[in-house]
């Protein structure tokens, strides 16, 4: 019958092929303003450096072509080693596939391959993949840094294969022979395959399935080119920090392809951002209808699965067993992709009234001229192997950090982690990483009001140290950093840039929202940092009515002011330190508190936002999903008239149109959305299959998790564990432990709290719109 979604209409003289689960916004065609603004687009792309040279091309596929020419030879060795009879060691064969950016054809100069190694079923993983064609390799000169992984949730060898970076996954099927012809897009390839082969199988699948459902490959080859290095100039492309990898934005632009597809990618980038800034999530964004299947895997249900229920951004694989993808997405870094959206439809307006150029659109973030204050996550390790390790477990526990301090100070305080890592040439064995924190914008300051986030990511640190592979030297460290006192390091050649520029556009449009509403702008910036020295003066001690309220989370919530101030420590056991007047102090309170208020924003799209569950208990069916009030044509042409925008809205209107029914979220379900998934060993395999995997989204190592924690509390209440790594550092300061104390019961503590002589040390946040004028 063809691939889901695949749907042939009759139109009377002839067959017209869909694509996708609805019909097109626009079937109109390209005018010459987007010939010309493509043309100009392949060049800047060109010019970027994003396009390898033929040499390089070749030089990729001999790599692939000697690739596959040596597991060919390592399943006939192992099959002679195993003594099967001569007849099958002469057909034994195994091959080669590629996925990710290479197969979509949109890799750059010096892009790793990801590849696919297919196996018969006499073929370990263990033994075989991991053990002889591991030393077959190891010995082979043309292989360097050869890094197996076989603990990882995707097991994967790692290697250069006379420098073409590869990334090697294998999959064994259930067949004695692996045919020249084979298709890993049939169901049938899964057939008794294990958890490692099904996840293994995932990227080609979904990889070849995107391929197949976009209307035309090379207009989609050239915008996914532009959004993923848009996503990267902007600071938003990375699935393990909360972003968006390489398999959503993929995702993203197919489908504005089906929608619009005679378009060119002029159109077809102006058509993403002005539909994605529309875009209500947690409506899923889809290509092709959910399949069952009948293998029994498990596939994005929010019907049956209450974890998918509460998937902010759902982005929805195409091959069986469909999954989200984009189920690491967080309030905060949903916010940040939806303003970056917004900025993105807003430029290629201006283009199109000649007020703005491609190079405007892809004008780098300023992360480090965005905030007043930051977080500074040091890690350090004792050797390289250690140390690609410990980055790989700490960058993988870096957005629970986001999560928790948004949760804890009820999403009053917001993150902008940044995605990726920075070195200090002078301290070899350490990294960096960021976290830009500001107030909920819009939200009304009283003078003082508070946050204390020590105990969050004292928590973390000590979640982070229960690595379960941790070795001495493996080291954290968490500070709070004020804008001015950001390191060098992190800056191109290490030079601090004098004054951000007003040229670009986002300081232009910074520019003008300050002569606009300069006075509103004063509240919702905060104050500076403080020293701690005039706590006692600001603050006051509850009465008693204030300290049962503490003791009752429903209370507490109640009375909870709508912002405040960054405390990064407070005695833990001193309830009583937070004040009448807003004067907020977060201690282990939480402890009590925790579950009983969602995040606001999560909370918010939950009850009044379409939520998933409804969709299928309305229709009964996985694929009836987004099949109801479907646009009934698709509009005639692509002139951007005020009509023809406003009839694009409404096709977008429609298209995520259905009968949702809110559901209240249940407070233990957001307890475990928060640590939903841990990696027992952080060698990660390739994106395209380690993220959303069947078994990862629903499916997760519960009982490792649930091991992990319980260590990670025992750990936290006697003090056990490795210990932060103390140096000095101009500018920044360590985030210490506040008063342990054993876990909580019904509100009253077993264990007295324990005093910590150190200082407190706030973010205040409620003088920044006085500051802002002033250069720090």
């Amino acid at each position: 019958m063809g691939s889901p979604g695949l749907i042939n209409r009759n139109n009377g003289q002839q067959q017209q092929q869909r694509l996708g689960i609805t019909e097109p916004i626009s079937l109109g065609g390209p005018t010459e303003y987007d010939v010309t603004k493509t043309r100009e687009l392949e060049k800047f792309l060109q010019d970027a450096g994003l396009y390898e040279s033929q040499e390089e091309a070749v030089s990729r596929e001999e790599v692939l072509g000697r690739l596959d020419q040596i597991v060919k030879n390592w399943v006939k060795v192992i099959s002679r080693a195993k003594r099967l009879n001569e007849q099958l060691v002469q057909e034994a064969n195994a091959k080669i596939f590629t996925f990710g950016s290479y197969r979509l054809g949109v890799h750059g100069p010096g892009a790793d391959i990801d590849t696919l190694c297919v196996g018969p079923r006499h073929a370990t993983r263990e033994e075989d993949f991991f053990g002889e064609l591991h030393r077959m390799l190891s010995e082979m000169p043309e292989v360097t840094e050869l890094h197996p992984v076989p603990d990882a949730h995707v097991p994967v060898m790692r290697f250069k294969f006379k420098g073409v970076s590869i990334d090697l996954l294998y999959a064994k099927l259930s067949l004695w022979v692996i045919p020249e012809d084979l298709d890993v897009s049939q169901d049938s390839m899964l057939h008794n395959a294990d958890e490692q082969t099904v996840r293994s199988l995932n990227g080609c699948r979904v990889t070849d399935q995107i391929l197949r459902l976009v209307p035309n490959i090379q207009n989609f080859r050239t915008t996914l080119r532009c959004m993923r290095f848009w996503a990267k100039r902007r600071g938003v492309y990375s699935n393990v920090s909360g972003f968006l990898g390489g398999i959503n934005w993929a995702l993203l632009v197919a489908r504005i392809c089906q929608l619009f597809p005679n378009a060119l990618p002029n159109m077809l980038v102006s058509r993403f951002f002005r539909v994605y800034t529309q875009w209500r999530w947690p409506n899923p964004v889809m290509l092709c209808a959910i399949e069952e299947g009948s293998l029994g895997l498990p596939v994005w249900d929010p019907r049956r699965n209450p974890k998918d229920r509460y998937h902010l951004m759902p982005i929805i694989t195409p091959a069986y067993p469909s999954m989200n993808s984009s189920y690491n997405v967080s309030s905060s870094t949903l916010r940040i992709m939806t303003e970056e959206f917004q900025r993105g439809n807003e430029i290629c307006e201006a283009m199109e009234v000649s007020k703005a150029e491609w190079d405007t659109l892809f004008e780098p973030f300023s992360f480090f001229e965005a905030y007043k204050n930051y977080l500074q996550i040091d890690i350090s390790a004792e050797n390289e192997d250690d140390l690609r390790q410990w980055k790989g477990w700490v960058e993988s526990r870096l957005r629970q950090l986001t999560l928790r301090i948004e949760r804890h100070t009820y999403n009053m305080l917001q993150c902008h982690p940044h995605p990726g890592e920075f070195s200090d040439k002078s301290r070899p064995l350490h990294c960096s990483y960021f976290m830009g924190l500001q107030r909920k914008q819009g939200v009304p300051v009283n003078e003082g009001e508070q946050f204390d986030i020590r105990i969050t990511v004292d928590d973390f640190k000590n979640s982070v140290n229960m690595y379960t592979l941790w070795k001495p030297g493996m080291e954290i460290r968490v500070t709070h950093v004020k804008k001015r006192n950001i390191p060098n390091f992190v800056f191109p050649s290490g030079v601090r840039p004098s004054r951000p520029s007003k040229e670009t556009w986002d300081g232009r449009r910074s520019s003008e929202a300050k002569v606009a509403n300069n006075s509103s702008a004063d509240k919702i910036e905060g104050k500076g940092v403080l020293d701690g020295s005039g706590e006692g003066k600001k603050r006051k001690r509850i009465d008693d009515d204030t300290e049962n309220n503490l003791r009752n989370p429903k209370g507490y919530a109640a009375m909870l002011p709508s912002g405040g101030e960054v405390h990064e420590g407070s005695p833990v056991g001193n309830v009583s330190s937070c004040s009448t007047q807003s004067d907020l102090v977060i201690t282990n309170s939480l402890g009590v508190l925790k579950g009983e208020k969602a995040d606001n924003n999560e909370t918010e799209s939950l009850n009044n936002s379409q939520n998933l569950a409804g969709i299928f208990a309305q229709n009964g069916e996985l694929d009836g999903i987004l099949r109801c009030n479907l646009p009934g044509k698709g509009l005639p042409a692509n002139n951007d008239t005020s009509s023809s925008k406003e009839a694009e809205k409404l096709a977008i209107d429609k298209i995520m149109s259905g009968p949702y029914v809110a559901h209240q979220a249940l407070p233990q379900e957001l307890d475990e959305l928060e640590d939903d998934f841990v990696y027992t060993n952080q060698g990660k395999g390739s994106e395209w299959a380690a993220k959303g995997s069947p078994v990862e989204s629903s499916m997760s190592n519960t009982a490792v998790e649930q091991t992990n924690e319980s260590i990670a509390a025992v750990a936290c209440s006697n003090g056990a564990g490795p210990s932060a790594y103390l140096y000095p550092n101009g500018g920044s300061e360590e985030l210490e432990p506040a008063e342990l104390m054993a876990p909580l019961f019904n509100g009253i503590s077993s264990a007295p709290p324990v005093a910590q002589p150190k200082p407190l040390i706030r973010l205040n946040f409620t003088s920044l719109g006085k500051a802002a004028g002033k250069s720090t």
